[in-house]
């Protein structure tokens, strides 16, 4: 019920963030009403003329209002336009959004004949170019109103491509105050979330972040591009070039978004249909960018229509996708729906909807630059959460496991290192003893006559009793020694730093502080609990196989020799210490 709980506040999330969108592009026009928004038909009349760069403009009765223009590709097309009775003195710009075309020549006509011309060509704007896709021709200012304004385009690649709008000068540098700063915000969100997304997609190794580290690239590269601050460093690319790189880059930005959704999906969770498809169509947009991008001609207008039906279906089939995963119980596709919501449902806007003098005047492409900007930190986060989950995960993962490894270290009863433990604790000490040239010792401790002790008052006393002296060894635990158990009433310490004498007589300590380590309430008081000690150092041995036989050896000897007492191998030899060994 809970799950069904969530997955019902999600589905409402992802459709409140949808209808936003909609509401925000369709219904946010960011103008005055002073605007005046230029299209053939309304206001603008047409004429297509040969390419001659001394024609003259043509007369008024040349132009048509009605239909479309054919044949401009190759030629020139004349726009023409009256423009509303203004006063005199009234400050006028004319902005154009960017577009392919070679030449661009404005012929702004006053009231009393005078003829003021000015314009931008492919490659070399001047500093009428401005932020966001914008080339922006603010009228001179005269005693008389402007009475007309003509627009030539030399070589346009489509009339429907075309946005120009004419407004109050002050109305277009309020516009150009608000909308820098956006592009500016949204271009620098975009650089951070490229710079982050592919950098943890190499530490991370995941598929999905690189997907999406590059496709927030393509869109940071494109958002220079269109809003035309990358002209700052490379001006040459004005215009044409300009428009045509957006366009691939557009495209190869919903091919990466598409691939970044569908690899976040765990691949159980996904009919294998319907991934293949999704990235299929996501690869689609990508080529169909490539003629679209450098199109010239009628060809463009098709081109882009089969466009717009790939993009519409891409977006359904990555939907599909996710909300599929969604129910099967993807924790990823929780997570990322409503962040893939925001830029998709734009781009989805952007398609449906006639968004050309909204925003600012940046129309669809500061919609996206904005949902895309969006789209980037909320999905960083999202994937650092979801990491930060998993990481969580695996340290917890490792802890255990590291604390079912140590376990598997130590002996069950006493707690101290066993066999196994003991050994690769020993191999590592004696390593680091010869890189370091210390001394090295080897203790074998052997409980004497402890069966008796079993078979008198029973192995649960027993346990007791080994339990004490592996509590009385672990004293002795530090910078210096380890200690462990072989099996049975066999006990073991490595001592660093010590050989020889001194660690005949570290022995002895060990020999009669386990002695005296008390066993009242298990034993009686005339059978004391002793042990027998063989030792063997590096002075002798210098591998820890040979250092184990030769205190095995010592081991024996004092077995052999009464027990509850120390013999030292060394120098190859058996030998006792030079004091005798004391009784408990």
């Amino acid at each position: 019920m809970l799950g069904h709980q969530s997955g019902r506040r999600g589905i409402r999330g992802l459709a409140g963030a949808v209808i936003a969108i909609f509401l925000l592009c369709g219904f946010a026009p960011f103008a005055h009403g002073a605007v005046d928004s230029l299209k053939i038909g309304a206001p603008l009349c047409y004429v297509v003329t040969p390419e001659d760069p001394g024609a003259e403009m043509p007369s008024p009765s040349d132009y048509r209002c009605h239909g479309r223009p054919r044949g401009y590709q190759a030629g020139t097309l004349w726009l023409h336009m009256p423009v509303q009775a203004r006063s005199a003195g009234d400050d006028l710009a004319l902005l154009v959004h960017l577009t392919r075309f070679d030449r661009l020549t404005i012929f702004s006509t006053y009231a009393d004949g005078a003829v003021r011309t000015f314009g931008v060509a492919r490659g070399d704007f001047g500093t009428h170019w401005r932020d966001g896709g914008q080339i922006v021709f603010r009228l001179p200012d005269r005693d008389v109103p402007v009475a007309s304004l003509t627009m030539r385009f030399d070589r346009l690649a489509s009339h429907d491509l075309l946005r120009a709008r004419l407004m109050p000068g002050s109305e277009a540098d309020r516009e150009g105050t608000l909308v820098g700063p956006l592009i500016g915000g949204a271009l620098t969100l975009l650089l951070l979330g490229t710079i982050y997304n592919l950098s943890l997609a190499h530490g991370v190794r995941r598929q999905f972040i690189a997907w999406h580290g590059a496709w927030a690239a393509c869109v940071f590269i494109w958002g220079l591009i269109w809003s035309q601050l990358a002209l700052l460093v490379v001006p040459g690319i004005a215009g044409t070039l300009s428009s045509q790189i957006c366009t691939f880059l557009s495209t190869l930005a919903i091919a990466c978004a598409t691939a970044s959704a569908v690899t976040s999906l765990e691949r159980s969770l996904l009919p294998r249909a319907l991934r293949i498809g999704v990235l299929l169509l996501g690869a689609a947009v990508a080529l169909v960018g490539l003629p679209a991008a450098f199109a010239v001609g009628p060809a463009i207008e098709p081109i882009g229509q089969i466009l717009g039906v790939l993009i519409i279906a891409d977006l359904l089939a990555v939907t599909a996708a996710i909300v599929t995963a969604w129910r099967r119980g993807s924790v990823e596709a929780r997570d990322f729906a409503l962040a893939w919501a925001v830029p998709m449902a734009t781009l989805g806007a952007t398609q449906l909807l006639d968004l050309n003098d909204r925003l600012l005047g940046g129309g669809a492409q500061i919609a996206v630059l904005m949902a895309s900007a969006f789209q980037t930190i909320w999905l960083s986060f999202a994937i650092t959460r979801r990491l930060a989950r998993l990481r969580i995960e695996r340290d917890a993962a490792q802890a255990a496991q590291a604390e079912l490894d140590e376990l598997a270290r130590r002996d069950s009863l006493t707690g101290l290192l066993n066999r196994r433990g003991f050994i690769a604790a020993a191999g590592e000490a004696l390593a680091l003893a010869e890189r370091e040239n210390i001394a090295f010792g080897l203790l074998l401790i052997d409980v004497d006559r402890f069966k008796a002790v079993n078979d008198h008052f029973g192995h649960d006393v027993g346990d007791r009793v080994l339990r004490r002296i592996a509590d009385r060894l672990r004293q002795w635990e530090g910078d210096i020694c380890t200690a462990g158990r072989l099996g049975g009433e066999e006990f073991v310490l490595i001592v660093r730093g010590l050989a020889g004498r001194p660690l005949a007589e570290f022995a002895d300590r060990v020999r009669i502080g386990i002695a005296g380590q008390g066993y009242d309430g298990l034993l009686p008081a005339d059978m004391p609990v002793t042990v027998s000690i063989g030792l063997a150092d590096t002075g002798a041995a210098t591998s820890f196989p040979l250092l184990y036989r030769l205190a095995d050896e010592a081991l024996y000897e004092a077995k052999r020799g009464g027990r509850n007492r120390v013999v030292i191998h060394a120098s190859g030899r058996t030998a006792l210490p030079p004091r005798p060994a004391r009784r408990a």
